[in-house]
């Protein structure tokens, strides 16, 4: 397949973009929702061209990789949850891992924590999972051939795109000023120091040579050859730990889904090392036991109820979440069942909010700039995939002659042994660094059924605020009665149990509502930080009118559900 050219794609998707009135765009034949553009009309083309679900999810993932630098990656690792239309569900875990000479005391220098270690420096890179995690899903589920799915992501890059208004902020505001301290990654994404402006073309030559070799070899052309041997120069000449034999060893996971029930559904999510997955079961739970259509969207009751299950979820992820393969004990099933949301359920009282002190299980700050899509074609094959690379553009690192950003997913290990403070650090046991672990995730890509039937598919970004958007969204279809472009676009807020405060968007809550909160005992804040929009993007399967209906996130500024 030869990419037709951006701007070509531009022109083509703009009929595409959500009406006003907050309708979800339609189609019959299927559907792709990302968070860019022209990496949703690459996974449009690919279904067009008899590619399944899968084969789209793995090409929008290869293109986001060129146009969404600060999330889309070949330099990080996620969750990907399949759901066929015949057959079982399976979830593909690529999260990344630590490298073989990991401890648990490598982000602190001269006994004292040191945070640039943990979260900015070559230190902070796990070995990257989303190349083997791709290939482990496509070869199991896909059926057009790897390379057709590898060539649009090459062709933009070599033929570079179009500079939105979206990737030009993003660049100046956030991405240059960390890349200062990385000269290879401020030649790439700036022209001589100097930023992108909207309408300029963006090439990335040397990654779209990196693509080749991965269209070429599959995981072979990342994890061995030149390209990893690429990777283990830049690590030996800054301190970084990854070496060839990390590369060699890294290995994606296929696990079976978290499965629990909400009000006759089935939710379909990922298990451990995903701690947001286990959440959003247990606060499902809790929830299931209140009338929130009675008590209605956006009500004092309707939050504080929410709230308090965000608050007992956040604290058990605290406890006891860690990698599974090293926290073998860990109480998931009883986590997520029924009993135990009945007993969370009798700790909450309607007239007064609960407690969260500073204790052994604050947790340390997670980064926002995940990317998710979701896709389902004709046949209602199923697929919501979350990758990332940590923070905006990860660590800001680009393995020079490569032309990709590596992440800063070691920043989601705790920081160090018993290294507990009223700042947020954890010392605890199950997310210490160690040898080959995958560090603790909240990425919660999830699948709704209804009576056996697709009905529901979506996760989102936004670090720690992941698994309660897709909460809050699913609430807002399942009990608040919303199409599903409405539940994406209806405001947000967020516990998590440390601070002892509810976020919310601005605006977002009414002053009656507010007032009424804090005069049951909770602190509030509109103080939403910048970069972490928790862009919801969703897809609705109505089955009684066999339609797709795609709910696209305004919040990112290039977001886009393109239906065919």
């Amino acid at each position: 397949m030869t990419l037709r050219g951006s701007a070509a794609l531009l022109a083509a998707s703009l009929s595409a973009a959500p009406a006003l009135g907050s309708q979800p765009v339609r189609a019959r034949n299927g559907m792709v929702v990302s968070q860019e553009l022209l990496a949703s009309q690459v996974g449009v083309q690919v279904l067009a061209d008899g590619g399944a679900a899968m084969d789209a999810a793995v090409a929008v993932a290869f293109a986001l990789a060129v146009t969404l630098p600060a999330k889309g990656n070949i330099g990080g690792g996620g969750f990907l949850v399949y759901r066929p239309a015949a057959g079982e569900p399976v979830a593909y875990d690529f999260r990344e891992k630590a490298p073989a000479r990991a401890t648990p005391t490598m982000f602190l220098k001269d006994g004292k924590y040191d945070k640039d270690l943990h979260h900015e420096s070559h230190l902070s890179v796990g070995v990257p999972g989303t190349v083997a995690g791709l290939h482990m899903a496509w070869k199991e589920s896909g059926r057009l051939p790897w390379r057709r799915l590898v060539e649009p992501a090459i062709a933009l890059a070599r033929e570079g795109f179009v500079v939105t208004d979206g990737l030009a902020r993003s660049l100046k505001d956030e991405g240059l000023p960390r890349m200062k301290k990385h000269p290879a990654a401020l030649a790439r994404f700036s022209r001589q120091g100097a930023a992108y402006e909207m309408g300029d073309v963006l090439k990335q030559p040397d990654l779209a040579r990196t693509l080749e070799r991965i269209a070429a070899r599959g995981p072979a052309g990342f994890y061995e050859g030149e390209t990893a041997q690429l990777i283990e120069k830049e690590m030996a000449a800054h301190g970084g730990l990854i070496t060839l034999d990390d590369l060699r060893a890294y290995e994606a996971r296929r696990r079976a889904p978290l499965k629990g029930t909400y009000r006759g559904y089935e939710v379909l999510t990922m298990p451990p090392v995903s701690a947001g997955g286990t959440a959003l079961l247990e606060m499902l739970n809790v929830l299931e036991g209140y009338d929130l259509a009675a008590s209605g969207f956006g009500s004092a009751l309707t939050v504080h109820r929410t709230a308090e299950a965000m608050r007992r979820a956040f604290a058990d992820r605290a406890r006891y979440m860690g990698d599974p393969e090293s926290n073998p004990e860990m109480p998931v099933a009883r986590l997520v069942s029924k009993d135990y949301a009945a007993l969370l359920r009798r700790t909450i009282r309607d007239d007064r909010a609960s407690v969260s002190a500073p204790g052994a299980f604050e947790w340390p700050a997670e980064g926002t700039q995940t990317t998710h899509l979701s896709v389902v074609d004709h046949e209602r094959n199923a697929v919501a995939l979350t990758y990332t690379l940590e923070d905006n553009y990860g660590s800001a690192i680009l393995v020079p002659g490569a032309g990709f950003l590596l992440n800063n997913e070691m920043g989601d290990f705790n920081a160090g042994p018993g290294l507990t403070t009223s700042e947020g650090l954890i010392g605890t046991e199950p997310n210490l660094a160690g040898p080959g672990k995958r560090m603790v995730s909240s990425m919660t890509p999830a699948i709704l059924t209804r009576e056996g039937r697709l009905f529901l598919v979506l996760g989102s970004p936004g670090g720690r605020k992941i698994p309660n958007a897709v909460l809050l969204t699913i609430l807002n279809v399942v009990d608040f009665g919303m199409n599903v472009q409405e539940a994406v676009e209806a405001p947000r807020f967020h516990h998590q149990w440390l601070p002892d405060r509810i976020l919310h968007e601005k605006r977002g809550l009414s002053p009656d509502t507010r007032a009424l909160l804090a005069a049951r005992g909770h602190t509030l804040s509109d103080e939403w930080p910048p970069g972490s929009p928790t862009g919801i993007e969703a897809i609705l399967y109505d089955a009684r009118e066999d339609l797709l209906a795609g709910g696209v996130d305004r919040r990112g500024p290039d977001a886009a559900a393109v239906g065919r």
